[in-house]
């Protein structure tokens, strides 16, 4: 009876000591959740109060508009057609725009937002008929990056500039070999014959191989569609001009996919004739970096607080 007592009364003691223990970590957690929450409030009434956010660019008297386009063309991202158009829209409607530079260092991305892109300068063109828009390149303009850049009225380049790639990929892969060898199975179960499209974990279906092929020509007929449609006459063209391949910016300018050498400056200068530069891009704001990076931090506190919660059968 003693032993048996001396049990169950060391089981009681551990017992309580784990759930003091849980209760202490759920106490922490909420306290770091709290902690968090004030201070984020503290920093955007901080913010309210005190005007900390990016300030536009005071613009007085003749100046160049400056729209950049940097990074893969994507939606939610700096180089998204709403952030882009966005901007674009600002510099064409503000009456002391003289000219508008669109400054382009961009592999490409989103063939959506790229054909959207470049509609919409196309748009704004005959909007504000009084108002060139040139395209400068820098590093890179490739795929949709020159997509959008056609819709200029002129490309200006570097000697060393890369351009072109005026083409559509879809990328994929196949392991079914390597699933083979580790004896892995795959099920899959649809509803609709095609709804495993493209698996990467079947074998490649050739009906749905064509089909994409076709989507893919479709696509990127569009593309040079729009290409010729903006470039026009200037363009000489070649049997490899639309295959994909790029080149350099003085090449680029012999093929007539690009106009002349011009940086930002020189344009400005010597070009529009307005020197001084009013840079219009739309980036992401610190406010907005803030709260993106809080509701990371915010949701991964809950979530551990979830998990601490969670019932278990033990």
């Amino acid at each position: 009876m003693t032993d048996n007592g001396g049990q169950w009364e060391r089981g009681l003691i551990e017992k309580l000591a784990t759930a003091t223990l849980k209760e202490q970590r759920r106490a922490r957690m909420w306290g770091i959740f709290f902690k968090l929450l004030g201070f984020a409030y503290l920093t955007i009434i901080l913010m309210l109060v005190f005007g900390w956010s990016e300030k536009s660019v005071e613009v007085g008297g003749k100046h160049t508009a400056l729209v950049e386009l940097d990074g893969l063309i994507a939606p939610g991202g700096d180089a998204s057609a709403d952030r882009i158009g966005s901007a674009l829209r600002s510099a064409f409607k503000d009456k002391n725009t003289q000219g508008v530079v669109l400054r382009i260092n961009s592999p490409g991305g989103s063939p959506v937002q790229a054909q959207n892109l470049y509609d919409e300068i196309r748009r704004l063109r005959k909007k504000y008929p009084g108002i060139p828009l040139y395209a400068v390149i820098e590093d890179i303009c490739a795929s949709g990056g020159y997509y959008v850049a056609s819709a200029a009225d002129k490309i200006y380049v570097t000697r060393s500039s890369i351009v072109g790639s005026i083409g559509v990929r879809m990328d994929g892969f196949g392991v079914t070999g390597l699933m083979d060898k580790l004896g892995v199975e795959r099920r899959l179960l649809t509803a609709g014959k095609n709804k495993g499209f493209l698996d990467p974990f079947l074998p490649e279906d050739p009906k749905q191989k064509e089909f994409a092929q076709a989507m893919l020509d479709d696509i990127h007929q569009q593309f040079i569609s729009d290409v010729r449609q903006g470039r026009g006459k200037r363009l000489k063209e070649t049997p490899d001009m639309f295959s994909g391949l790029i080149w350099t910016g003085q090449q680029s300018i012999q093929l007539g996919l690009a106009d002349d050498y011009g940086t930002l400056r020189t344009v400005a200068r010597d070009v529009i004739k307005a020197e001084q530069i009013v840079d219009y891009t739309q980036k992401e704001s610190i406010a907005e970096k803030f709260a993106r990076r809080f509701g990371a931090a915010a949701a991964s506190t809950l979530a551990e607080l979830a998990l601490h919660y969670t019932p278990a059968i033990r």
